[in-house]
């Protein structure tokens, strides 16, 4: 694949506030969802590329009755990687994952 591209000091800058904004915002996501203050299906059509890199796995453990084993089983019943993004989830994907939380779209 080849070496990473040499950045300058202030291009690592840059990527680092942009990559810890981007895990502040997944983070303060999560806690909403926690909280019921967002519900998922507005997490789920989200265009936020922060939002989209999240791990589908982190995002059901997020809501409130789902741990650990109940992710891991809700995604092998519907068929989702376990490496899966949100942004990598196909429209069967979403209309299940909808309807696994009663989520009307």
């Amino acid at each position: 694949m080849g070496a990473p591209p040499v950045l300058t000091l202030a291009e690592r800058q840059a990527a680092l506030i942009k990559a810890t904004a981007a895990r502040q915002e997944r983070a303060r996501v999560k806690e909403q969802i926690k909280k019921g203050v967002i519900p998922l299906n507005e997490v789920l059509e989200s265009q936020s590329p922060a939002i989209l890199k999240m791990r589908v796995k982190a995002l059901l453990e997020a809501i409130p009755g789902v741990g650990i084993m109940r992710a891991a089983t809700i995604m092998e019943r519907i068929g989702i990687s376990e490496k899966r993004r949100v942004k990598g989830l196909g429209a069967q994907q979403l209309a299940a994952l909808k309807s696994e939380f009663g989520v009307n779209s």
